[in-house]
C-alpha cells in the first residue's frame, strides 16, 4: 500500500507555497472583491457536494475510499470532483487576492497532484463498486469541467 496524503494536506502545502510566492504583494479593493467572488463560488460548490454526500450517507474520506453510494446529482452533476475543484477554487481565490500570477503555480501543482495521484484511485474503486452505473456517469459528467 502506497502512502497518499489527504487532499486537504496537499491543498495546505499549496497554500503555504502561495504565501511564500506572494510575499510583499498586498491585496487591493478590486483584488479583494474578485477573490471574494471566486471564494464564495468555490465554498458553495464544496459545501453543496459535502451536503449531498451526507444526505446520501456516503463517506467523505479520500484516503480510505469506501463509497457506499454513487452521488451523481447536485454539484456532482457538473463535475465528478466538486470538492477538489472547490479546494482549487479557494487556492485560486488566494492568488487573485494577493495579485500575483506566481501564486497560480501551486494551484496547478495541486490539480496535477490530485488528478494523477488521488482521482485514479477513487475512480478505480467506484468502477469496481458501481460498474455500469459508474461508466454511464463517467460518459456524461466530466472529471473536472467541460465536456466528458
Amino acid at each position: 500500500m502506497s502512502l497518499r496524503l489527504p487532499p486537504p494536506v496537499i491543498a495546505a502545502a499549496a497554500l503555504a507555497a502561495q504565501r511564500a510566492l506572494a510575499r510583499g504583494r498586498e491585496p487591493t479593493r478590486a483584488s479583494t472583491l474578485a477573490a471574494t467572488a471566486v471564494g464564495v463560488g468555490s465554498a458553495a460548490l464544496g459545501a453543496g457536494a459535502v451536503l449531498r454526500f451526507h444526505a446520501r450517507g456516503t463517506t467523505l474520506d479520500p484516503v480510505h475510499v469506501g463509497a457506499s453510494t454513487l452521488v451523481v446529482n447536485g454539484p456532482n452533476y457538473v463535475t465528478r470532483n466538486p470538492m477538489y475543484l472547490a479546494l482549487a477554487g479557494a487556492l485560486t481565490s488566494y492568488a487573485i487576492w494577493r495579485r500575483t500570477p506566481l501564486a497560480a503555480l501551486p494551484v496547478a501543482a495541486f490539480l496535477v497532484a490530485i488528478d494523477r495521484l488521488q482521482v485514479p484511485v477513487e475512480e478505480a474503486v467506484l468502477h469496481e463498486r458501481f460498474g455500469a452505473e459508474y461508466e454511464r456517469y463517467v460518459a456524461t459528467t466530466p472529471r473536472w469541467l467541460g465536456w466528458p
